[in-house]
């Protein structure tokens, strides 16, 4: 930590509080950052499995494997209301309890529908861990640290993925190598889905313990209560901190629930919200989670054995881990939009590189096979995509959603971008088992394209955040 007290101008910000207490506390919330990879990624070791097990295809396994997104799209798009109107801990409870459900559910179907009503109910949890945790850091947060304790969101949803795919190996290997065997009375890939509950259950006592945000606090009239968060947060004597509630009261204005009509301008919406939206959107159409829901299936496809494809599985995720801590070094130093435009150019160039490897596949009638050195280069590109995307958009939009909008409508405006973030994950991960079967290297140069146009989208549209405080983002 010793270089968390610069700012932006090399000053030693007032008011940095104890940072070890709010590091705690953001930790706690980012935990449903752990629940969002988990539950996003288990999904999986369990593909082959399920369109076995249902004997369904590739575009039925493909909407079952994305029902968790409209699930999200719900969960975010009504996150704000619901954060705004019980509170950002209320919030994290229902997502906790949703989660927990959804565990249980989807490790005994009876149909592939059924199924997919639960991975549904799932993913209305990630959708509103997705925007509370990510809204509650920055809230909690002194600006000093704001950029790094809310990149914790974006490692602990790193760390679910790795854990997932952790699980799933280990799962595997105790039903003797796949996740089609028996493990007990019921089949591998049903534990695989079934484990989350034990996260969830304790992502629900850590919102015990937590405190309310002080600005949703501030809102509701509860400003005693804000005052002592504050004090604790923050610190910086009484002087401070009444100079910091009437900050929040003057930013927050006349209103005191924000409505989806409030976010609407010349252009429809703000400005501004359609540069949330747009971050949201792109962060997802360079097809990062073709890479976790389907890199199993995506090496069984090229004819890579499942035990195998596993391990890789888990390897992509340990790069994704190291570019994640990459990425909370440098947000507080460098900023936001550098790493972005870092992030854009080297996405391009891996997903190019991919497409290229993945183009000298060879098939032989049913059988498709790709040659070693093609094989080497194909998972050297897919894992410097993935240090590329974790170094840069995986971390830098949470931290842009959480900060970029103006208090008065942050929540709202958080809930439209995510839900955006989420409807273009959808469209990519149904879209993916078809595009595979018709062109694996086609695919992939889409994902270029989409990497590609992010660099413009970043060069023209997005500003600077850093070192700023959440009072001073007007929009």
């Amino acid at each position: 930590m010793s270089g968390a007290s610069q700012s932006g101008t090399g000053k030693t910000p007032e008011g940095e509080g104890n940072i070890v207490h709010v590091t705690m506390i953001a930790a706690a919330a980012a935990m449903g950052g752990f629940l969002f990879g988990y539950d996003s990624s288990v999904i999986n070791g369990a593909v082959d499995a399920i369109q076995q097990r249902f004997d369904v295809g590739a575009a039925t396994l493909g909407f079952t494997v994305a029902s968790a997104l409209l699930g999200c799209v719900l969960g975010a798009a009504v996150a704000g209301g619901l954060a705004d109107r019980l509170g950002r801990i209320r919030a994290m409870q229902i997502a906790g309890v949703l989660f927990a459900v959804s565990a249980v559910g989807s490790a005994l179907p009876f149909t592939v529908w059924d199924l997919t009503a639960w991975r549904i109910v799932g993913g209305a949890a990630i959708g509103l861990a997705s925007v509370i945790a990510p809204t509650y850091i920055a809230e909690v947060s002194p600006a000093a640290y704001r950029g790094r304790l809310a990149s914790l969101q974006q490692l602990a949803i790193v760390l679910g993925i790795a854990s997932s795919q952790l699980v799933n190996f280990g799962i595997a290997q105790m039903a003797g190598g796949s996740a089609h065997n028996m493990l007990g009375p019921v089949q591998a890939w049903q534990w695989m889905l079934g484990v989350e509950m034990l996260p969830a259950l304790v992502y629900l006592g850590l919102s015990l313990l937590i405190p309310e945000s002080p600005r949703y606090l501030v809102r509701v009239g509860r400003v005693d209560r804000a005052r002592g968060i504050l004090a604790d947060v923050e610190g910086g004597g009484t002087e401070r901190v009444n100079r910091r509630i009437g900050e929040i009261q003057e930013a927050l204005g006349s209103e005191v629930r924000p409505r989806l009509r409030d976010l609407t301008g010349r252009y429809g919406l703000l400005p501004i919200v359609w540069i949330g939206m747009a971050v949201s959107a792109f962060q997802q159409l360079v097809g990062i989670n073709v890479i976790f829901y389907y890199s199993s299936s995506l090496w069984q496809s090229v004819g890579v054995a499942e035990t195998d494809s596993l391990l890789l599985s888990l390897f992509t995720s340990v790069v994704n881990i190291v570019g994640t801590f990459v990425a909370i070094l440098l947000v507080d130093r460098i900023g936001r939009k550098p790493l972005l435009l870092v992030g854009s150019a080297g996405m391009t160039g891996a997903l190019a590189l991919a497409a290229y490897a993945f183009s000298n596949a060879v098939v032989d009638g049913e059988e498709v096979a790709l040659p070693f050195v093609w094989g080497a280069v194909a998972l050297a590109a897919a894992s410097l995509f993935v240090l590329f995307f974790a170094l840069s958009w995986g971390v830098v939009v949470w931290v842009l959603l959480g900060e970029m909008f103006p208090l008065r409508i942050r929540a709202a405006a958080m809930g439209v971008a995510t839900a955006t973030q989420w409807l273009a994950n959808w469209l990519v991960t149904v879209s993916f088992p078809s595009l595979r079967d018709w062109n694996l290297s086609g695919a992939y140069l889409i994902y270029a394209a989409f990497a590609a146009i992010s660099f413009f989208l970043v060069w023209k549209f997005v500003k600077e955040t850093r070192g700023k405080t959440l009072e001073e983002m007007t929009g």
